[in-house]
């Protein structure tokens, strides 16, 4: 009788497996067909977009960041990002906001940014690649598509941004494997007509200084990316904008997509006039190189790891900053709102 009932347990305890597992993944799909949106690319420069996403600056760069509000809410957001401007004296006119891969969004952050005239940025972070390739994921990509086209209003979606960090290759296994997901998210996009969201590729520049990270290897190809990106730091050793950059933008030049600064800042304290002397190193180096048409400032106090790149006890790096904020160059206005405007929620 024991071994019945230890038999019976068993049974039921596969069978609610099964139930569960059907009920967490949905039934697998084939691969989105990847068909061409119905979209012209738009050009300026000598460089060129798929089509999707916001109309590129005629001229300079759209100077964006994303700030650290003292209130999580949208208000609170909004108000972080405007006292940032008025802090540095400049056009922001670029909102940058993060999204875990489960998040809902578009959502009343992106709504109170389209309200306050911000062209945005959305950095959406990712799960396992291979269960991306599988179709696992496919219903809320799905959805995250679909809200995305009824938001209405173009913007820039940056996917899994730094995949080739070593501390993501649990999720992301290999280049290959990354590629898939990327082709799978976008041939969904492409499938629903969420043709507003520019697909952003985004590796750390130091995936390009350390060749032993090969960050090119992850690259989907030109007729999946719309915008190239990445993200740049000094770090505690202060190591120069320019010699970093460069390693990417040898990269860059073989491919005639727009670049955007995804992140950059100052973290740490640096000896005297080292914080305003990268900061103006950034400057030049962006001006010199016209096709960055747009950067994105990181401003956040964080106490672990402890690190500050706000301009709060930092007035060296503030003046620095305001020189960059006055130069016409970084005041780029955000591409006319259609004419509809954004759909409202």
């Amino acid at each position: 009788m024991k071994r019945f009932h230890r038999a019976a347990a068993l049974l039921l305890a596969s069978a609610l497996a099964v139930t569960a597992c059907s009920e967490q993944a949905p039934d697998f799909v084939p691969p989105p067909s990847g068909a061409a949106p119905t979209v012209s690319p738009r050009a300026t420069d000598d460089l060129a977009t798929t089509g999707r996403g916001p109309e590129l600056p005629e001229k300079g760069a759209w100077l964006g960041a994303w700030v650290k509000p003292d209130w999580q809410t949208p208000e609170g957001r909004v108000e972080a990002l405007a006292a940032f401007a008025a802090q540095t004296q400049g056009n922001v006119n670029l909102a940058h906001m993060f999204h875990e891969w489960e998040d809902d969004f578009p959502g009343p952050t992106e709504h109170a940014f389209q309200a306050a005239g911000k062209l945005q940025m959305i950095s959406w972070s990712g799960a396992d690649t291979r269960s991306i390739r599988d179709g696992v994921y496919d219903q809320l990509i799905r959805q995250r598509a679909e809200k995305i086209k009824q938001f209405g209003v173009p913007l820039m979606l940056r996917w899994r941004w730094e995949m080739d960090r070593p501390n993501l290759q649990q999720s992301i296994h290999s280049p290959e494997d990354y590629v898939a997901a990327w082709k799978r998210i976008r041939g969904i996009f492409t499938e629903v007509g969420a043709t507003n969201a520019a697909f952003v590729w985004c590796p750390h520049v130091q995936g390009f200084v350390d060749s032993s990270r090969n960050a090119a290897a992850y690259y989907p190809g030109d007729d999946q990316v719309d915008w190239l990106c990445t993200d740049v730091y000094p770090g505690k050793g202060f190591e120069g904008f320019a010699p970093q950059m460069d390693t990417f933008m040898a990269f860059a030049a073989q491919h005639p997509r727009p670049v955007v600064i995804g992140e950059f800042g100052v973290t740490y304290p640096g000896s005297p006039g080292q914080r305003g002397a990268w900061l103006r190193e950034a400057g030049d180096y962006i001006k010199r190189h016209p096709q960055i048409k747009a950067v994105v400032y990181f401003a956040a106090k964080q106490t672990k790891p402890a690190y500050d790149s706000t301009f709060n006890d930092d007035p060296d790096g503030l003046a620095a900053f305001r020189e960059l904020t006055a130069d016409p160059w970084f005041s780029a206005p955000p591409p006319p709102t259609p004419a509809h405007g954004p759909r409202t929620q």
